[in-house]
Order: C-alpha cells, then structure tokens, then sequence
C-alpha cells in the first residue's frame, strides 16, 4: 500500500514509486564478510571517536560499493546532528552532481542531548542513506522516494551487516570458552 504522498505524485512519478516499490530485499553481495568492519564502527561509537567512526563506515560502504559495482561514496561523520522544529536529521544523502562525487553525511550525537547515538541506529542511519545511492545507481531509478520497499530493502541490508557483526563478536577469541 503507498504512503499517503503518492497520491500527490505525477503519473511518471507514482511509475517510478511502484518500480522502487516492487524491489523488496537487498542482499549483501557475495563474499563480503564486514562483520569486523562494522564492529569498528561499534566501537569507534563506544569511544566517541569520530575518526575511528569515520574511517570505518568509508572502509563499510567502500565494500559495499565494490561488491554492488556502483560507483563509490564519500563518507562524512560528523558530530552533533542538525534540529530544526521538525525534528533531528539523521543522514543526508547528496548524488553525484557533475565532478562532485555523491557524498553520505551521518551525525554521531543527538541534537538535543548531545549523546552519542546508538550503534543499530547509526549502522541503520548509514544503510539508509546508501540505499538512496543504490536506487540511483544499481536500480537506475531517476528518484529515490521513501517506499515500503525501500525501507525492506534498508532493513534487509542493515539486518545482514547485524549478523555478520554479531557472528565476528561470537567469534572473537577472547569470546571462546576455553577447552
């Protein structure tokens, strides 16, 4: 069922909803293990270090770029989101525009309290706004609208990395039981 704004759409535009609409799930692409990239996003959160944090979602996105064949993305990792009365901004994703390459903004604290974000909610933050990339890049779709499949598509992606994360901390060495 569309969101109540497609009604408001164009003809060429609600084609455009329904195609991003129809694509349900966003698989990792095939030999991409990121469990131990992820987990230094995690920890880069944990220490408040915006380098550690930045340095590590570029690593993430790079590979998954790589794997998905589109063309790369810049990362940016920056402190405290933007509020306005509408609420905090999350991430922001620009595409490409002439030379400038597309570029993914994510904030590492809230607006109001300052206070460093949670780790599934930053991962989420970051997978969201490449699956704006994707749709652009991968599906070819001339806009990236908020769809019921694109949030599938966002969940299905982000629950993947989630598993591989936990997967390399279940791992760990210093996890194992001895024996």
């Amino acid at each position: 069922m569309p969101f109540a704004y497609y009604d408001r759409l164009s003809p060429a535009r609600q084609r455009i909803y329904r195609k991003s609409d129809a694509i349900e799930a966003l698989l990792l692409p095939p030999g991409r293990d990121l469990g131990a990239e992820v987990a230094l996003i995690r920890e880069g959160l944990a220490r408040d270090d915006v380098a550690a944090v930045r340095k590590a979602s570029q690593q993430v996105i790079d590979a998954l770029v790589a794997g998905f064949r589109v063309p790369r993305i810049r990362v940016r990792v920056l402190a405290t989101r933007p509020a306005d009365g509408g609420g905090e901004l999350h991430g922001v994703y620009e595409p490409e525009d002439g030379t400038t390459p597309a570029r993914i903004t994510v904030w590492m604290r809230t607006a109001q309290r300052r206070q460093v974000v949670a780790f599934r909610t930053f991962l989420r933050t970051l997978v969201h706004e490449l699956c704006h990339h994707l749709d652009y890049e991968m599906f070819e779709l001339p806009e990236t609208f908020h769809t019921e499949g694109f949030y599938k598509r966002e969940s299905t992606l982000a629950a993947a990395l989630f598993a591989q994360v936990d997967a390399a901390r279940a791992e760990s060495p210093a996890r194992r039981s001895p024996g």
